[in-house]
């Protein structure tokens, strides 16, 4: 007979926190589902790929193709980052304590809705400039073919 071993309880506001500050390199992933959570580790990947295309920028400059190309992993890795900390800090209070075991008494407060608030503004920064960098690049692009 096998015993199932319940999770240990997690924070809501130190997932959400965890997400905001270090979310591109999967902290939070970390933090509620332990090491061997395989979408943890995929964090790191296009977060190192998209250091590696700013790095190339900084070097090169901005008509770095590769640096340009690279970047926009980052970006997409920050914004995917922030959605997690506003999925976190948005869940109702039920739904966090069936998923990772808090006592129901335990409810939002003011560091969640606060990590909230500034994942939404990183989260929307981020995904804007990624947008608007890849489609001026895409027509900067289009625009040498004649």
């Amino acid at each position: 007979m096998t015993e199932t071993v319940a999770p240990r309880p997690r924070s809501r506001a130190v997932a959400t926190w965890l997400a905001v500050v270090a979310g591109t390199l999967g902290a939070h992933r970390f933090y509620l589902h332990g090491a061997r959570d395989a979408i943890a580790w995929l964090h790191l990947p296009p977060t190192l790929i998209g250091a590696y295309g700013w790095w190339r920028m900084r070097e090169f400059g901005v008509d770095d193709a590769r640096g340009s190309l690279l970047v926009l992993f980052l970006g997409a890795v920050v914004a995917a980052a922030m959605l997690q900390a506003i999925v976190y800090g948005l869940a109702s209070d039920e739904r966090w304590a069936a998923r990772f075991g808090i006592e129901s008494h335990h409810r939002r407060g003011w560091p969640v809705v606060l990590a909230v608030v500034l994942a939404l503004a990183v989260g929307a920064g981020a995904t804007m400039a990624t947008i608007a960098f890849a489609a001026q690049r895409y027509f900067e692009s289009r625009a040498d073919v004649r």
